[in-house]
């Protein structure tokens, strides 16, 4: 684990460049140079407050099917009132 030697993890916020700031005082990125203080905070996302609540679903009322035999069943039923 030799990550933990090298210090802090950062991701620069001008170039995205993943690097360790070898526990130096100021982290700096090694690609573009950007000093890692100068990032601006970002502001806490409306998207993950509304993702904790979760969202009530009104249930959804679904007709029940009639099975083959039923059908059959009221065919039948209606050929025989038909008939004198």
């Amino acid at each position: 684990m030799a990550a933990k030697d090298l210090g802090t993890k950062h991701l620069c916020f001008k170039c995205g460049t993943k690097f360790y700031d070898l526990k130096k005082p100021q982290a700096v990125c090694p690609k573009c140079g950007a000093d890692q203080k100068d990032a601006v905070a970002k502001p806490e996302g409306r998207r993950s407050r509304l993702s904790a609540v979760p969202k009530i679903v009104d249930p959804i009322d679904v007709p029940e099917k009639e099975s083959a035999e039923d059908e059959a069943e009221e065919a039948e039923e209606e050929e025989s009132d038909e008939e004198p």
